[in-house]
């Protein structure tokens, strides 16, 4: 599933500014993709917090393989020390246990997410152990591709604003954020095309 907007957006992002003009043309035929399930997007995230890609998508194929399938029932049958033994960390089986909780009780109501802004649907995640605003961001992006998401806190982000625009000298979160202003409304598409910048392969949550 693929944005609607993002051949509009793309268009305009290299229109406006020569390093999205240049990024735009290295990625053709490659767009931000949705998996289509809430709770698979929100563990992928928890999965992935503070360490690698690489690593991340071990730990991932190993804790599917250990509930047999990505349900919220399962997650919450399978034994802890089964999720540890995948390689989750003790604080990331709390939290995955306690995504898992929320979606199998109903506490997390998808039907409202269409309907609420960015900063509501964070607010409304954020309630669920490990869950922070990055967490929440990857959701907005890569669950509901809102199109204007500018997730400041991700390293990956950062590192690709400061090559790009600041001969890779650190910068300010205020500097990064006074940078972006110009990518609005398409803060999404811009992220992940310097997301591609770093590592060209798309990562999907």
């Amino acid at each position: 599933m693929t944005p609607d907007y993002w051949l509009k957006a793309s268009r305009a992002l290299a229109r406006r500014d020569p390093v999205f003009r240049k990024l735009v043309k290295s990625y053709p035929g490659i767009t931000l993709r949705s998996r289509g399930d809430a709770f698979q997007t929100l563990a992928r995230a928890i999965v992935g917090q503070q360490i690698s890609v690489k690593a991340a998508e071990s730990v991932w194929l190993r804790f599917v393989s250990t509930v047999a399938s990505m349900h919220p029932a399962r997650v919450l049958r399978a034994e802890p020390e089964k999720l540890r033994a995948a390689g989750l960390s003790n604080r990331k089986v709390e939290y995955v246990r306690d995504l898992a909780r929320h979606f199998h009780e109903g506490l997390l109501d998808e039907a409202r997410w269409p309907d609420l802004t960015d900063d509501e649907i964070i607010a409304d995640l954020v309630q669920v152990k490990g869950i922070g605003r990055w967490s929440a961001e990857m959701f907005l992006i890569f669950y509901l591709m809102r199109p204007d998401v500018l997730p400041l806190d991700d390293i990956g982000l950062q590192r690709a604003i400061e090559i790009h625009y600041n001969d890779t000298e650190r910068m300010t979160r205020e500097e990064m954020r006074e940078i972006a202003e110009t990518w609005r409304p398409w803060s999404t598409v811009a992220t992940w095309y310097l997301w591609r910048s770093l590592d060209p392969i798309p990562v999907e949550y």
